[in-house]
């Protein structure tokens, strides 16, 4: 693993060497190994405790030694933890469990930043000698950003997002169609006042758009529960819910609405 080997070294820019770098420093291009090497840094992974009767490039052009055994036949500058892990991989805790590859998202940290700030920031401290040393410092965080973005990947089909009612925004989507319409904006209104009295959370849209501009943004925006209140549902003195993971809406009294709401909510875990 690069990234763990340049910590180790300390270096961030490791790189294979050149052929005239290998020349220059006394190397054998696949023969090469730490067995009697001199100048220079040998850095062992961990593992090489595990093994015995290693094979070894002999420093020699295409020759290679048998039954070669750490420390006996050499020895390491450092001894770390610098492999990369892949599936497959069994571990060495699990009773031969082996590893598994899965698709993940960072959405916390935790950094060892070490005494790097301490000493630009000249932030020190006395020890009991009465020598001032840099502070160790670490850094910490959860990203809301990446919290949502987590939850928008698991949660989502081709239409959009569709929120887990327990982080959405709003619980409801009211959506009012023909909003110019008197006898839409007061049931809507009225819909809308009786929800949030009763503690639910409301987006109520009411902009002069079609109707499937706005079934398609509530489709997108994903809140958990939709509401339609129309013309013609209002003739029937009906409203329209769809749960917005559910493929079919239901049409219910108007009176019963925000019951119903209320009920399909709780299913969600609110």
């Amino acid at each position: 693993n690069e990234v763990k080997l340049g910590r180790v070294a300390g270096r961030a820019d490791i790189r294979l060497a050149t052929p005239e770098e290998v020349k220059e420093a006394g190397l054998v291009s696949g023969s090469a190994s730490p067995v009697g090497l001199k100048g220079c840094r040998v850095i062992a992974d961990d593992s090489i405790g595990l093994g015995t009767n290693f094979v070894a490039g002999a420093n020699r052009d295409d020759y290679h030694l048998l039954n070669v055994n750490f420390p006996r036949d050499f020895g390491a500058d450092v001894v770390a933890d610098i492999a990369l892990a892949r599936e497959g991989y069994e571990c060495l805790m699990c009773q031969g469990r082996q590893m598994a590859r899965r698709r993940g998202i960072e959405v916390g940290h935790v950094f060892k930043l070490g005494t790097q700030y301490g000493e630009a920031l000249n932030a020190l401290f006395s020890t009991e000698e009465g020598r001032q040393v840099p502070v160790t410092m670490g850094c910490y965080g959860i990203g809301l950003g990446r919290l949502l973005a987590a939850a928008i990947e698991q949660h989502h089909d081709e239409r959009g997002i569709i929120f887990p009612a327990s982080i959405a925004p709003y619980q409801v989507h009211l959506t009012a169609l023909n909003s110019n319409r008197p006898e839409v904006v007061e049931v809507a209104d009225d819909l809308e006042a009786r929800l949030e009295s009763q503690g639910v959370e409301v987006l109520h849209d009411d902009r002069p758009e079609s109707a499937g501009v706005k079934l398609t943004d509530a489709d997108l925006i994903g809140l958990p529960v939709r509401i339609i209140v129309s013309p013609r549902n209002i003739k029937q003195g009906v409203v329209e819910i769809k749960s917005r993971d559910q493929e079919h809406s239901i049409t219910v009294p108007e009176a019963e609405a925000v019951d119903r709401v209320k009920a399909m909510l709780l299913e969600k875990g609110v």
